[in-house]
């Protein structure tokens, strides 16, 4: 038997392992999309960063939403950027099985936070769908004048992820030693590194550490030498996808307002620098989105 027709049947009997509860549910729309999309060979996939709380779906979301799962992704993490972003994100896992979110304060919103935010966070953070603290980290592209107040909102974020043993998704842009300091200093705390564009020396250290990391469609551009050499050494049971849409359209569709339908072609490039079928690079990556983000199918 060949190997897609492994990884068919291993899906086959995870969806079909999900029946009874989705029939209890009466979500027969949705278990019928997920039997479709087997029988058309359709891959499953996790885009475990994506923000569909963004303007720019304003217009469209729910027609986005219908799509994407349609189109076999089936399951998307919504990281916040502030408080407004969070609880949209919660309100999106709400209404959908297949979303989950994650709750706090983005860099660049760090002159924006308004007292008690970060205890609206850690209220937030009890919602049964919120499986991590983020998006939280540096940016010093956009916030090199911001440094000292970046770092202070990162450690507190950090120490609450911490006390309530969450994972943490981590923005580092231009702060790679800052951000590696932060990892350090809280050893019991572990994360991804989202969009990842660090050296393969740092992930190495982050994959000592028990962190993940995650690649959106930059990986596909041609001048993505250093994510590619990054993307080829990683673990099997360490690497995750994303589209951290709507930005970061991968080719051929860069330049396009990006979402979750598109992971298919960071699949198919990560595929290829690993030297694996589209079909297994989707199954490994999705395994880890699940056992990160500590989903029960």
């Amino acid at each position: 038997m060949g190997k897609s027709h492994e990884y068919l049947n291993e899906n086959l009997l995870l969806f079909f392992g999900k029946m009874y509860d989705t029939i209890v549910k009466n979500k027969f729309q949705v278990f019928f999309q997920t039997i479709n999309r087997i029988q058309r060979g359709i891959f499953m996939y996790f885009d475990t960063h994506a923000h569909y709380d963004d303007e720019q779906f304003e217009t469209d979301r729910e027609q986005v939403f219908d799509l994407i799962h349609e189109s076999g992704v089936e399951l998307v993490m919504n990281p916040a950027c502030d408080i407004a972003s969070g609880k949209a994100a919660v309100s999106y896992a709400d209404k959908y099985s297949w979303v989950y979110a994650a709750v706090g304060i983005h860099p660049q919103s760090v002159l924006e936070m308004m007292p008690g935010d970060i205890e609206e966070v850690k209220k937030m953070s009890s919602h049964p769908k919120v499986r991590a603290i983020g998006e939280i980290g540096l940016d010093y592209h956009y916030g090199a004048d911001t440094k000292k107040e970046q770092i202070e909102l990162f450690y507190e974020q950090m120490r609450l992820a911490d006390m309530l043993d969450l994972p943490v998704i981590v923005h580092d842009r231009e702060a790679h030693a800052d951000c590696i300091d932060a990892v350090r200093a809280f050893p019991n705390v572990r994360g991804v590194f989202h969009c990842y564009s660090g050296s393969l020396e740092t992930a190495k250290e982050l994959i000592r550490r028990g962190w993940y990391i995650s690649f959106t469609g930059a990986l596909t551009f041609k001048n993505a030498r250093r994510a590619a050499e990054v993307a080829k050494w990683l673990p099997d049971d360490r690497i995750m996808v994303e589209t951290d849409c709507p930005y970061m359209a991968p080719v051929p569709l860069r330049g396009k307002r990006c979402d979750s339908s598109m992971l298919q072609y960071t699949v198919g490039v990560l595929a290829e620098i690993r030297g694996i079928s589209p079909g297994k690079a989707a199954e490994l990556t999705l395994k880890n989105g699940i056992n990160f983000f500590d989903i029960d199918l």
